[in-house]
């Protein structure tokens, strides 16, 4: 495998007759999926989502592919194809119509509805293609044909781009259920066709690469929530992504067979639920939906709630359950919590702390590890081995996934044959050119993460989030002194306040002497009496007591007023 590269290189000018494909995001990462393609001077974008922070980026709501890259260059971009309706592949669509509303939006019908509603909130009305399996558009200068592919939401869609230097099948997120529950298998007699004709560039999801095996079904899920209903002697709690139309109809249908009514919790639930409800991929049977606010009218044993907040977010509808912060729903002794979701790598504290609350509330939790109540939307390694098989691609990048995920999946291609030299293990920002075909990373593009914190969008950086963990982990000191202009004297001060530590401000008399010793000092001996140089002289002689007496790293923000 051609592995990571180390040094970040300036990409040569794309020669004629050339393809270039640079991922802005998804990986080294399970979110904010983005790669733009370039071609004889257009672009052309597959998906554009966010990634969910973690807890050491602390204030940090959403992050944002990079459009650095392409900022300069939105004119030429054709369209944006989307492959499905996840918010890693969806979310960050509003970031990027901001900076040019009319960049047209491809996608299925579902996944265009999703979207749209999203840049609703945006005031942002886009300019749309519905597009179905089996159909082909010409984007500009690429050919794009649309195929079939199962995933944990329907209408997943796989693109297959097709330009004079080759071809490229992108998967989108896949996995090859072969019973789904809406009849729509991923399309293998498209994928071998394609194989056939020649997939000179792979780019496959690899999220469940190091999984062996092949991926559960989702209809074994019904059996299982069939049987906590008929057990459940109370409420019944459902916590799944907001835009997972499946797990949401198998409640429906567990609830109908069980004589509950549901009730969906959270701001995006209702709208993803209402649009698919809408467009007819939720199925909901007759007076089994119930508005929430009619909830006090119905007895325990008879409600199921279907909220948001299966990855611990402290704002969604279970997280304010867990913390006795919901206007509307409160979890009791005897209730069961349904956690029917997967956890996204890095949200597990998160996780864990909802799923701790609703147990010590006197809740049974029933999660991925104790009962088959989720299972993955992505191609475990005997699936992948089989697409593989069947394309025969001369080139493979594996996408959509952590460093380990990429690497596994990388294994699995070269056991299928494909040589070692024609796996590209690329990161974001890396760039790689196809030429009659072949393909080599020839450099990388500056592509960091883009925070997006409240109203704010890219201007907050690692520097300002060190300084929030600072201040979350170590406190914060403030120091204050006056000092005459003239003399160098001090007037009044040092005043010492801490916040967020465990001394009282007392324990900071012992080293007012040295901080009034060392300000006389720099001004006598060195002349200098700017109120910068006076300011770093009491951070440093405070920081070293602080670290050598408390054994702490605080904040420390000194203040000198001239008089």
């Amino acid at each position: 495998m051609s592995l990571f590269s180390t040094q970040l290189t300036q990409p040569p000018q794309l020669a004629d007759g050339s393809m270039r494909i640079i991922p802005l995001g998804g990986l080294g990462e399970v979110g904010r999926n983005m790669a733009v393609f370039e071609y004889r001077g257009r672009l052309l974008i597959v998906d554009c989502g966010v990634l969910f922070p973690e807890e050491h980026q602390p204030g940090v709501d959403l992050i944002l592919p990079d459009f650095g890259p392409i900022r300069d260059r939105l004119d030429d971009v054709v369209a944006v194809v989307l492959t499905h309706g996840h918010e890693d592949h969806i979310g960050a669509v509003p970031y990027l119509l901001r900076l040019k509303p009319d960049i047209p939006l491809v996608g299925s019908q579902l996944t265009l509805a999703l979207v749209e509603a999203k840049l609703k909130e945006h005031r942002i009305t886009p300019f749309t293609l519905a597009v179905k399996e089996g159909q082909t558009e010409e984007l500009g200068p690429f050919s794009c044909e649309f195929v079939a592919v199962n995933h944990s939401i329907p209408d997943a869609l796989a693109v297959a781009v097709t330009t004079g230097a080759g071809t490229v099948l992108h998967t989108g997120d896949f996995k090859m259920d072969q019973l789904p529950l809406d009849g729509r298998i991923t399309d293998l007699r498209a994928f071998a066709r394609l194989g056939e004709k020649g997939v000179d560039l792979f780019m496959v999801d690899s999220t469940n690469a190091e999984v062996p095996g092949f991926t559960v079904a989702e209809r074994e899920i019904g059996p299982v929530l069939d049987g906590i209903f008929a057990r459940a002697k109370q409420k019944i709690v459902v916590a799944s992504f907001s835009s997972h139309v499946h797990r949401v109809q198998q409640v429906f249908d567990a609830a109908a067979a069980h004589g509950r009514k549901v009730a969906f919790v959270g701001r995006s639930m209702v709208r993803n639920m209402t649009i698919a409800h809408e467009m007819g991929y939720l199925n909901i049977p007759d007076n089994v939906l119930v508005d929430v606010r009619d909830l006090e009218n119905l007895p325990d044993d008879k409600v199921v709630l279907m909220c948001t907040g299966s990855q611990g977010e402290p704002m969604a509808a279970l997280g304010r359950i867990a913390n006795r912060d919901h206007r509307n729903i409160s979890v009791e002794e005897g209730d069961i919590v349904i956690l029917a979701s997967s956890l996204i790598p890095g949200n597990e504290n998160a996780v864990f702390r909802v799923v701790n609350g609703l147990m010590a509330l006197g809740a049974e939790v029933v999660h991925q590890a104790n009962a088959r109540v989720h299972v993955s939307g992505h191609a475990s390694e005997g699936e992948l081995t089989y697409c593989y098989n069947i394309l025969r691609p001369r080139h493979v990048m594996p996408v959509h996934g952590e460093v380990r995920h990429l690497i596994a999946n990388g294994k699995i291609a070269q056991r299928t044959g494909i040589p070692a030299e024609n796996v590209h293990l690329a990161r974001d920002g890396s760039v790689l050119d196809m030429t009659d075909g072949e393909v080599k990373i020839v450099g990388e593009v500056e592509c960091g993460y883009v925070y997006v914190d409240g109203k704010s969008v890219g201007d907050i950086d690692e520097r300002d989030l060190k300084d929030r963990r600072i201040l979350a982990d170590e406190g914060f000191i403030s120091l204050f002194a006056v000092v005459n202009s003239e003399t160098g004297q001090i007037i009044a001060g040092p005043e010492i306040h801490a916040r967020g530590m465990a001394e009282d401000d007392t324990v900071f008399e012992e080293i007012k002497p040295d901080i009034v010793k060392a300000l006389r000092k720099a001004v006598t001996e060195s002349g200098d009496r700017s109120t910068r140089q006076l300011q770093q002289v009491m951070r440093r002689v405070v920081g070293r007591w602080v670290s050598q007496r408390l054994r702490r790293r605080p904040m420390i923000i000194p203040v000198v007023v001239e008089a």
